[in-house]
């Protein structure tokens, strides 16, 4: 059996003068006089059918179950405060703090930003990157931008976008004594790749290419982030399997280009994560409608 909540006002008072050990100060904080206070924990007390305070000569003392009874109270009202200030900021609060990987952050989100910025001018940006999911209750995030495919429990996910896979490289290095006419070309060169998640995307396109058994075996240079990956291969330093997120803006810009035509379509994607709760409040909305205007051609992603 579920038990019935007792009055609100009486917990109330009984956390405040608990906080206090003092009914006059409980009074002043909560705008009441003291005889109200006396009389609200009197009921409160009546209800539970218990003591929780001993009322002695010199103040106040918590009996045994008062203080079995206070922490569990506290943190009631604690994550009553905490909901009510979050929602208030969140609708009030010209602050926008967003949480993304630090590929995504560098290569995608921080080269558009000015246009958000210059829509939004009343709007604070803030951004943070970090490969770990983050706490939206404690963590200060209004939305992170994840990969993924989107099932993230308790959490809204707006698809944003997917990538293709294919090898890029500078323009000097294709244009150098070691040709690029064919996959098969690939063993004259060094393959640069990214950790984790996307570890296998060489060993996918080359086994798309037909290429797979020598190249899958060769050793490569591999790093932490992809932002790391696409500038070794704008140095020159080899060719880069990568992906359309993060090489899209040195393609245009010339910094590198694609020497063949195979593209894998990614499975997964990158999706806006917040809280059901938030989700829909301005400067979230604001965000969100600026991120999928910014989204790549409809062929890139479903």
């Amino acid at each position: 059996m579920v038990a019935r909540l007792p009055s609100l006002n009486g917990l109330k008072a009984f956390e405040c003068a608990a906080r206090h050990m003092s009914f006059t100060k409980a009074a002043e904080e909560l705008n009441v006089t003291q005889t109200a206070i006396s009389h609200q924990i009197r009921r409160l007390e009546e209800e539970l059918d218990v003591n929780l305070f001993l009322r002695l000569k010199d103040g106040l003392a918590l009996t045994e179950d008062g203080q079995a009874y206070l922490p569990g109270i506290r943190t009631a009202f604690q994550e009553l405060r905490y909901s009510t200030q979050t929602l208030l900021e969140s609708r009030h609060n010209s602050v926008l703090t967003i949480n993304t990987l630090v590929s995504v952050a560098s290569k995608w989100l921080l080269p558009r930003l000015p246009s958000f910025q210059q829509a939004f001018p009343a709007i604070d940006v803030r951004i943070s990157a970090s490969t770990e999911l983050v706490d939206f209750r404690r963590g200060g995030i209004d939305a992170a931008i994840r990969y993924g495919r989107g099932d993230w429990k308790g959490l809204r996910a707006d698809f944003l976008m997917s990538d293709e896979i294919f090898p890029v490289c500078s323009p000097a290095l294709l244009n150098a004594s070691k040709s690029l006419n064919a996959p098969a070309d690939l063993l004259e060169h060094t393959l640069l790749q990214v950790s984790g998640m996307t570890a296998g995307d060489w060993n996918n396109w080359l086994s798309a290419a037909g290429e797979c058994a020598q190249l899958a075996e060769r050793p490569r240079l591999t790093f932490d982030l992809a932002m790391m990956a696409v500038q070794a291969a704008v140095d020159g330093q080899g060719v880069c399997i990568g992906r359309s997120t993060y090489v899209d803006d040195d393609l245009r810009a010339g910094r590198l280009v694609a020497p063949f035509n195979l593209r894998l379509k990614d499975e997964l994607g990158f999706y806006l994560v917040t809280p059901h709760e938030t989700a829909d409040t301005r400067k979230i909305a604001a965000f969100r409608a600026w991120l999928l205007a910014q989204r790549p051609g409809d062929e890139v992603f479903v």
